[in-house]
């Protein structure tokens, strides 16, 4: 809907629109509640995990307590990596036209 068609069917237009919630909080900043501290503090230990079995992984010895990876093994990594990557954009691509076509 375009805005002209907001306006004419709604009684308070800016209200309708969510304009007059966003011109009060403009100037002001609320603080940081328990929940989005919980939050983040969760996926910063996720993300300080995973550089951890990051740097595990990617120094594993090689010889005789560990083996090298074929090139069967990296190609394998290269295509699935790309496949995952190319099916995220798609779904988002999707999800988006959706949104925009009214079909949510």
């Amino acid at each position: 809907m375009t805005r002209s068609e907001l306006t004419a069917t709604c009684r308070r237009p800016p209200r309708c629109l969510g304009m007059e919630r966003a011109q009060k909080q403009s100037g002001r900043k609320r603080p940081i509640g328990a929940g989005t501290a919980i939050t983040l503090t969760v996926l910063l230990g996720l993300l300080v995990l995973a550089g951890v079995f990051l740097v595990v992984g990617w120094d594993t010895p090689q010889g005789p307590r560990g083996t090298e990876m074929s090139v069967r093994g990296y190609v394998a990594m290269a295509l699935g990596t790309l496949i995952t990557l190319a099916l995220g954009g798609g779904l988002m691509a999707l999800m988006f036209y959706s949104n925009r076509h009214g079909r949510d």
